[in-house]
């Protein structure tokens, strides 16, 4: 029969056990928890940072970005092979309209003129994605991955939105709304950078 002492250590041995092989969360960002890890293109993906979008007041989404390896710096991101993820979990409800009105006005923000005319098919296509969504509510998730050799990839909840825009510029030119010269939120850019904890 086990002493108390033994069963105690016994029981802190199993617990500690049982927690190491839960996969690791990394953060809780604005309630929603975020793996430290995903997989993309058959790579592990490393949460750079994240952050939440606020409206005024408000709490509009949690976003995390992924990449291959943490980086601090906009070139060195844009530098980097292999897949890159932005994951972005509603945290109120939005129109369609709104969504792609704020991606658009991003974009305009965030790129010279020379790209956005380079871009321009590629950006009517993604408002062509947004044309799909009636809306997006609390808690659905909207992913934004680059897979090389395929394009950018866009999914809500799991599901493919529209064809796959096959321009890294595209995607890079994403990216720069968040974490470019002059991005939506300068706090926001600060966390997917990983410049804040």
């Amino acid at each position: 029969m086990l002493s108390i002492s033994r069963l105690g250590r016994s029981l802190a041995t199993a617990c500690l056990c049982a927690t190491l092989a839960q996969p690791a969360l990394a953060v809780d960002v604005g309630g929603i928890k975020l793996d430290d890890t995903v997989q993309l293109a058959n790579q592990a993906l490393k949460l750079n940072g994240a952050g939440v979008r606020y409206k005024l007041i408000f709490k509009v989404y949690t976003i995390a970005l992924y990449l291959p390896e943490k980086k601090s710096q906009l070139a060195d991101i844009m530098a980097l092979p292999g897949p890159r993820r932005l994951e972005i979990v509603m945290l109120r409800d939005i129109s369609s309209d709104d969504l792609g009105k704020s991606f658009m006005e991003g974009l305009n923000r965030s790129s010279d003129q020379a790209d956005r005319t380079r871009l321009l098919s590629q950006t009517m296509q993604l408002g062509a994605m947004f044309e799909m969504v009636p809306g997006l509510k609390k808690g659905d998730m909207l992913t934004v991955d680059w897979l090389p050799e395929e394009g950018t990839l866009c999914r809500l909840n799991g599901k493919q939105l529209g064809e796959k825009v096959p321009d890294l510029a595209f995607y890079n030119a994403l990216l720069k709304i968040w974490i470019g010269a002059h991005p939506a939120d300068l706090q926001l850019r600060a966390h997917l950078l990983g410049e804040v904890g």
